[in-house]
């Protein structure tokens, strides 16, 4: 049942940062779903509400198990309790990590195009950003070994920052791919620090690989950030997992988070995970149906009414990456142009360092949403190439 998803949800004047925009615009940039999470959620919740108070929180086994269950049963991980160490968010772990981990001026290596705030975190704490650029060849991304291998070697190198599935190509990473990743960070004693926020968000049928379940050099040297709060619509409620067999590193990781006091739970953040692994499993897989129909036919109104821009071939993310190097080399002034002559909000690629003429859509609304953005696009674009034409 899919009609849950087609709820047109006005999420103006509720303090969301999406929609936080001049009257008239659309926004399909930030990766926030205009869905309401699984009912199953919205239930625990209110109930836990009408209890009326709001105490400081424990973490429950459930809240243990429920990571544990998920990741064993869909992702064929298997946590020992002990490896799990909450947190208020994936980013807020990532920048405690960056600090505890590397020292200032030390590089952190990261593979470009990436989720762009990957850059506050290593740039804001006084480390170096080292580029390992992705190739794109006929569509698709790969990663450049030897490249990747250069910037790991460098002895200032410390820490590789990895996004699994790749934010924002939507690329799931092959158990190989992830193999050599490891191997190189062991040969060069580089930590990494998978991102895998994004991991059950893949297209129906496909299956993700957790870095740290690649081998066991990638379980020995690696920290992996998770949440159900992409998946599940949960932003709000900041509540992640970091995962960390190695005892040495997760003492060192466990110390950071502390040190940052991002290591305690509110009511709703201990509460959700439990319920959403545990009761939402149904509404995953109808909301991941309904994300692969909105992609498709996004894909498929591209190709034939708006040809000079491409869609990158994906399999994970609602994250539509467009190539509209035929228009413009410059996407910062296609996604400006746009929005201020169409009002249709874009996520500019330059911030993710995409080396020119990319931009990002968020598809995760309804597919009445997603219809009138594309036809913004179409006529957006039809107007900048007029735009150029008359200033030549």
């Amino acid at each position: 049942m899919t009609g849950r998803f087609d709820e047109l949800i006005n999420r103006r004047d509720t303090g969301s940062m999406k929609w936080d925009v001049p009257e008239g615009e659309l926004p399909m940039w930030v990766a926030d779903m205009d869905f309401k999470t699984a009912p199953e959620v919205i239930k625990a919740m209110i109930e836990r509400t009408e209890e009326g108070v709001f105490g400081y929180t424990l973490l429950t086994d459930a809240w243990y198990e429920a990571y544990q269950d998920w990741w064993g049963r869909r992702h064929n991980f298997d946590i020992q309790k002990e490896w799990l160490l909450f947190c208020t968010g994936v980013v807020p772990a990532i920048s405690s990590i960056v600090r505890k981990m590397t020292t200032v001026g030390e590089n952190v290596v990261v593979m470009t195009p990436v989720y762009n705030i990957f850059f506050n975190s290593i740039i804001n704490n006084g480390r170096i950003i080292l580029e390992s650029r992705l190739r794109y060849e006929g569509g698709v991304y790969t990663i450049d070994f030897n490249d990747l291998e250069e910037k790991l070697a460098n002895p200032q190198t410390s820490l590789l920052v990895l996004c699994n599935p790749h934010n924002p190509v939507g690329k799931i990473w092959s158990r190989e791919e992830l193999e050599r990743i490891g191997e190189l960070c062991n040969r060069h004693h580089v930590l990494v620090l998978s991102d895998e926020i994004h991991c059950d968000l893949t297209k129906p049928g496909s299956s993700y690989t957790p870095f740290a379940s690649a081998s066991e050099l990638c379980k020995k040297n690696s920290i992996t950030c998770v949440a159900p709060t992409k998946a599940f619509n949960l932003a709000g409620l900041q509540t992640a997992a970091v995962i960390v067999p190695n005892a040495a590193i997760r003492h060192k990781v466990n110390r950071g988070l502390n040190t940052d006091e991002v290591a305690e739970p509110n009511v709703f953040a201990a509460l959700a995970p439990p319920v959403a692994f545990g009761k939402g499993e149904q509404w995953l897989e109808e909301l991941r149906a309904y994300l692969w129909e909105n992609r498709k036919f996004a894909e498929e109104f591209i190709q034939t009414q708006i040809p000079e821009v491409s869609a990158v071939q994906a399999d994970a993310t609602y994250l539509l990456w467009l190539d509209c190097r035929k228009v413009t080399g410059d996407s910062s002034e296609l996604c400006r142009f746009i929005r201020e002559n169409n009002g249709l909000y874009l996520s500019d690629g330059s911030d993710y360092r995409d080396g020119g003429g990319f931009f990002r859509m968020n598809l995760a609304c309804p597919k009445a949403q997603v219809k009138k953005g594309l036809e913004l696009l179409k006529k957006g674009v039809a107007a900048y190439e007029r735009y150029v034409c008359e200033r030549c």
